[in-house]
């Protein structure tokens, strides 16, 4: 049995917030990344409908920016996903189709960052990530 802590809090331990990205099942048919979908979680929150219980999660979406993954790094690119007045594609998730958590990193251009600029606002920032197949072991087998 593996468990893992999937973060989506205002506040970290005294410092800015934390929200954790996620492997969300696709298709189960499908090998490797091409099943599975990135998203960066934002909200977990639960409801019930008379005795039933729902767990579910406000995540916003990301798409593959390639059919292929990088030539050079062996690591899939995804880009966020806005809608046609540029906001960010969210949607509410049931909690159980999240698979596993995901670790993208920013992919810099040619650019300085600014001094003030610190890491937790890389995913606002950047438009482009890689998909960090290399994290763990369990995430290599996932998203090769």
């Amino acid at each position: 049995m593996h468990r893992e802590r999937i973060c989506a809090t205002p506040h970290w331990k005294g410092g800015p917030g934390r929200y954790n990205c996620v492997y969300v099942e696709k298709d189960a048919e499908a090998e490797g990344f091409h099943g599975l979908h990135v998203a960066h979680v934002k909200l977990f929150f639960s409801f019930r409908i008379q005795q039933c219980a729902y767990s579910c999660t406000l995540v916003e979406w990301f798409s593959t920016y390639s059919d292929l993954p990088c030539e050079d790094t062996g690591m899939w690119r995804v880009e966020p996903d806005y809608d046609v007045m540029g906001r960010c594609m969210c949607s509410v998730i049931h909690v159980d189709s999240i698979l596993h958590s995901a670790h993208i990193i920013s992919v810099a251009g040619t650019q300085k960052l600014p001094k003030q600029f610190t890491y937790h606002d890389s995913l606002d920032t950047f438009r482009l990530f890689y998909v960090n197949k290399y994290a763990d072991h369990h995430v290599h087998e996932i998203a090769f």
